[in-house]
């Protein structure tokens, strides 16, 4: 299976901006006009080659186990209307096959010794901390370019994007793809849940407020989902898939948190990298030590632990920096789907560090966390 890793790729916003802000860059000039026309031509290509659901279980050609895949979406994106509350629209009711391993490519970039994402503004969307491509090509150009300004650069493969249901007519709808149709029960309910709950609500300029609020509202829905309809194997196969995650996460969080203090300590900068090569070494020791002692060898991290740098660890954080924050504030409104998306349009509301302490303090003063 393609591993998302912790970005559960997230998942970026591309496609919405792609478009609103190729029309401003035709109609008033704009020096990122090639970037624009390669979003709004690599997004208008995957619509093209969607088929809707229906078509495709009916057609005979169709490939059997591609058909089962397509029937459980339907049946999990009917749960995330009539359980989760989340809309009822055209998004995800078609499909489409990229021939390719990821839909977009995403390239984010820290300074040497900062976990401070490098952050790109867009129209529609605000400012967010990756730039999206869809040829692998060019996000590698790019990430060359940034690179030779001395950034640290990370470049990696998102499986699906939302448009945040802006985009008007069901052609223009978000399609389910071939990137991730084939996941693992749980892991499929993960992304349509996650990517549906962008359509709910959105704060622009802040990609860990709405990353963190699509990553809680996955979790918890995976988990109910699988409660509900999922059997034995699929449960097990999700716990474990879940076990992995949070080890990870655990252990690249206290390292991400022994570099910011390091980066803000009164130390030279040579120092500095001394210290920061130190810790990378220990990080991957220790990563070692638990993949053969607690997963039995699994292997899904090793690509991410051999390249981690800042921009990893800065891009970590904006998926899973609030969530505990919004899982608790889920519970506070009674598990009741529309009040807590109520809430959350609220908060989005307001300033951004004014909701940051908001999700601080409902996260503390639970001290709950939903695994996932």
């Amino acid at each position: 299976m393609k591993r998302r890793v912790l970005l559960m790729a997230s998942l970026g916003l591309l496609g919405a901006a792609a478009l609103a802000a190729g029309a401003l860059c035709l109609t008033s000039g704009c020096s990122s006009i090639g970037y624009y026309a390669q979003a709004i031509n690599g997004h208008l290509t995957m619509l093209r080659a969607a088929r809707p659901v229906p078509e495709l279980l009916a057609d005979g050609t169709s490939d059997a186990a591609l058909k089962e895949r397509l029937a459980l979406s339907q049946r999990m994106r009917d749960f995330a209307v009539a359980e989760l509350k989340l809309p009822d629209n055209a998004s995800y009711r078609r499909f489409a096959d990229l021939k390719r391993g990821a839909a977009v490519w995403n390239v984010v970039a820290a300074p040497e010794l900062s976990l401070q994402l490098k952050t790109w503004c867009y129209p529609v969307m605000g400012c967010a901390g990756y730039r999206g491509y869809f040829e692998r090509g060019a996000a590698d150009s790019y990430a060359a370019a940034l690179r030779e300004e001395h950034y640290e650069v990370s470049v990696y493969g998102v499986p699906a994007y939302s448009t945040l249901g802006r985009l008007p007519g069901d052609w223009m709808a978000d399609p389910l793809l071939n990137t991730f149709i084939h996941w693992p029960e749980g892991e499929l309910a993960r992304l349509i849940f996650h990517e549906l709950s962008h359509q709910v609500a959105y704060a622009a300029d802040d990609t860990e407020f709405n990353e963190s609020f699509a990553t809680a509202v996955e979790r918890i829905g995976a988990r109910l989902w699988l409660q509900q309809h999922g059997d034995a194997a699929a449960r097990e196969q999700y716990r474990q898939v879940v076990q992995r995650r949070q080890d990870f996460r655990e252990l690249t969080m206290r390292y991400r948190d022994e570099f910011e203090r390091l980066y803000a300590a009164p130390l030279p900068d040579a120092d500095k990298r001394i210290a920061k090569a130190e810790l990378l070494a220990r990080l991957r020791a220790d990563y070692a030590t638990m993949k053969q002692q607690r997963w039995g060898g699994f292997a899904g991290y090793d690509s991410w632990v051999a390249q981690a740098n800042n921009a990893s660890f800065a891009v970590q954080a904006a998926y899973d920096g609030l969530v505990p924050g919004f899982e608790a504030l889920f519970l506070r409104e009674g598990q009741d789907w529309r009040a807590f998306y109520d809430a959350v349009r609220r908060l989005a509301e307001r300033p951004a560090e004014e909701r940051r302490r908001a999700l601080s303090t409902t996260g503390n003063s639970t001290g709950t966390q939903h695994g996932g």
